[in-house]
């Protein structure tokens, strides 16, 4: 196989993954679930607002993409707990960069949004 071929799997993947991790909820499930294993309806009351359904969604989808570990423990009724794999902890240290990012330029973000408006 030429390496063209391997470099437009990697970025159609890249894509891929990158739209799954980039939602709001997304985001949120990762910073949480950093900070430790939860159960389901510790993250749900954790994250907030978030249906049922939506955090069924996501989570699935980041388990799918090796981000989410989902442990099921055999008691009477079943209980699952949750938690970042080692591609997720390192995923988490770039959301917590972009966290960062987004607290040193707030300023210069809010200023520019009220130019733009104005102008606009």
């Amino acid at each position: 196989m030429p390496p063209e071929a391997d470099l437009a799997r990697a970025d159609s993947l890249a894509r891929e993954i990158f739209s799954d991790v980039a939602s709001k909820w997304s985001l949120l499930i990762i910073e949480f679930l950093g900070l430790r294993t939860m159960r389901f309806n510790e993250l749900r009351r954790e994250v907030g607002g978030i249906s049922h359904k939506v955090l069924t969604q996501n989570l699935r989808t980041l388990e799918r993409n090796g981000l989410v570990e989902r442990t099921v423990h055999p008691t009477v009724p079943p209980s699952v707990d949750y938690s970042l794999t080692e591609a997720g902890q390192a995923l988490r240290k770039v959301v917590d960069g972009m966290c960062d990012w987004t607290q040193t330029y707030l300023g210069h973000i809010e200023a520019s949004r009220t130019r733009f408006q104005q102008d606009s």
